[in-house]
């Protein structure tokens, strides 16, 4: 390793040897030295003297040769190949903010146990291809099919109760109408018993007090009679709303007989439709509660993404808003189909409906990278985004020139998943770095070799 202890000593040894050499030059200069008593020819000391200048300009360019070497060991540099760089250009930027997400089946059905049992038999397993219909399990049901029975037995209890009390109606409004029909009668004749002796008080054939006393049991007839029918008629009113009431009480009891039904139904476990089985208990004879998850069956051909983003990014995240997800290089493009109204743990949750939904790169739970648009800016300066870029702020980057890369204080705004919008800092048609170059921060300019 190179000190400047090292290099003065070099300098000081190259130094001495120069002026040693130099030395016999200058004596020769004034043609005054003489060797062995004798004056040296011109010639020898004309060609001593050319010796002693390549030496000495030999030595001149070994030291600065010397230095370009030190100083080019003590420079860092880098090789183009190992940095990727940009031009920065204009045009048009599409702002987004990233959130992360998931991908997730486009539909998926949970299945639970619609009643308390416990599992008796398994018939698929997870990762199983199931049709509509499919057996899937079978759950412990004999308590729920011997309910079910007796719920059966009080339906048929039932209907008869109402046919019974139809019958007893009739029945009751047959006596009374058949009783009014009586009465009427009864009403006809004394209406002419009454107009008889009506006549005969005419003639002189009758008396006064007969008259009134058939006139009043006339009178007392026809009232019985309208009470009569009053009541018929009441009568006929309260069976009606009896009969509505049992009815609808029948009605009840088979709805509630159907939903049993259907629970018994339901608790023969089958695929509601033709799918993948993702997850099933294979748990033999353990119990499980009521809606307790016991299967999961999902469309594995078609993939939606689950993504979440911080409530501080809420406004900008709408429905309808074009979303861009990254898979490894592949980019899908998709729509914002939904997004909670509230935060929670100061994250907000949204789906994105993708334009090809059954990409051959999607896989269920794979992670995934989601750009959410939001606004337009065109014609501004852009470079391309990369691992530098962590949000809008100032940086420092390099700007290639020429042989050597150039720190340079660079201010940058918004940005999608393919651009940074540049504020200020840059020109068009600057080239940057925009690899990581954290190992060289303490650096103000890097030699780049080809």
């Amino acid at each position: 390793m190179f000190t400047i202890g090292h290099l003065r000593n070099t300098y000081q040894s190259i130094f001495q040897q120069i002026t040693i050499q130099a030395y016999p030059l200058l004596i020769l200069g004034n043609r005054t030295k003489l060797i062995m008593d004798r004056e040296i020819p011109q010639e020898i000391r004309r060609r001593e003297q050319g010796k002693l200048i390549l030496k000495f300009v030999g030595g001149i360019i070994i030291i600065i040769l010397f230095v370009w070497i030190v100083i080019s060991f003590l420079q860092p540099s880098i090789y183009r190949r190992d940095i990727e760089t940009c031009i920065v250009d204009k045009g048009t930027i599409e702002i987004s903010v990233s959130a992360s997400g998931k991908v997730i089946p486009a539909f998926e059905e949970i299945i639970n146990s619609p009643i308390n049992t416990r599992i008796i038999e398994i018939y698929k397993k997870g990762g199983d291809e199931v049709d509509i219909g499919t057996p899937l399990l079978r759950l412990d049901l004999q308590s729920t099919e011997t309910e079910y029975n007796k719920l059966l037995d009080e339906e048929k209890m039932k209907e008869l109760q109402l046919e019974q009390l139809k019958l007893t109606t009739a029945n009751k409004l047959s006596e009374m109408e058949m009783k009014l029909k009586v009465s009427r009668m009864e009403l006809n004749r004394k209406e002419v018993e009454f107009r008889n002796e009506l006549y005969l008080d005419s003639l002189g054939a009758g008396t006064t007090e007969k008259v009134r006393q058939v006139e009043l049991s006339y009178n007392v007839a026809l009232l019985q009679l309208k009470e009569d029918e009053q009541k018929f008629e009441n009568e006929k009113e309260l069976a009606k709303a009896d009969m509505r009431v049992k009815e609808l009480e029948f009605n009840i009891f088979k709805k509630g007989l159907a939903e049993t039904k259907r629970t018994l139904e339901d608790a023969r476990i089958r695929s509601p439709r033709k799918a993948i089985l993702t997850y099933i208990n294979n748990e033999i004879g353990a119990q499980v509660s009521q809606g307790t998850k016991i299967a999961v069956i999902s469309d594995l051909s078609n993939f939606k993404i689950e993504g979440e983003i911080a409530d501080a990014y809420g406004d900008k995240i709408a429905t309808g808003n074009k979303a861009i997800v990254k898979i490894g290089e592949d980019k899908l493009s998709g729509m914002v189909s939904e997004v909670t109204p509230l935060s929670r743990n100061g994250v907000i949750s949204f789906s994105v409906q993708l334009d090809k939904a059954n990409h051959p790169r999607l896989r269920s739970g794979l992670k995934t990278d989601v750009y959410i648009m939001n606004a337009i800016r065109e014609d501004v300066l852009r470079i391309t985004n990369a691992s530098y870029y962590s949000g809008k702020k100032t940086y420092d980057l390099f700007v290639v020139n020429g042989d050597q890369l150039f720190k340079r204080k660079v201010e940058l705004g918004d940005s999608n998943f393919e651009y940074v919008e540049v504020i200020s800092g840059l020109e068009e048609g600057d080239e940057i770095v925009i690899s990581t170059m954290s190992e060289y921060n303490d650096k103000e300019k890097i030699k780049l070799n080809p």
